[in-house]
């Protein structure tokens, strides 16, 4: 199965929730504030700067990780957005530093406009796959299936 506009999905796998949970103020305080998580901001930090993107410099990763050119705008602005707080509080500050910060609404809204953004241009992609007659789970006769 081909994914449309991006050359590595599974990147885009970890790129996607990352972007979702730093727009989601609960999500922050419900699972990052809590050391027994598997989550925290340093994760995700790691998938938008490091690893799967960079959010500061988002332009190489056009049609790898991110679909459109909105989106590499779109992360450069959470990029500056995350980078202005992290100059702030300092790189160690504790999540709760961060989250506590007048510029982190900035942070929220950059990757609430991002995220949403995102998620359609995901569906787009998984309707196009759908148009060209690919199925979940593979093999699977949808005219047996009914509607």
């Amino acid at each position: 199965m081909t994914d449309h506009g991006i050359e590595f999905p599974a990147y885009r796998l970890h790129v996607v929730p990352a972007v979702l949970s730093l727009a989601n103020p609960p999500w922050q305080r419900d699972v990052w504030l809590r050391g027994e998580e598997f989550e925290d901001l340093d994760y995700v930090v790691h998938v938008l700067f490091d690893d799967f993107c960079d959010a500061n410099r988002p332009e190489p990763w056009l049609g790898k990780s991110l679909r459109t050119r909105e989106e590499v705008v779109l992360m450069q602005q959470l990029g500056a957005a995350y980078s202005a707080v992290q100059e702030a509080v300092g790189a160690d500050a504790a999540d709760a530093v961060y989250l506590a910060h007048a510029g982190w609404p900035a942070v929220v809204t950059a990757a609430g406009r991002l995220a949403q953004v995102m998620v359609v241009n995901d569906l787009n992609a998984l309707a196009l796959l759908h148009e060209e007659g690919h199925r979940w789970p593979p093999g699977r006769d949808t005219a047996s299936h009914g509607s």
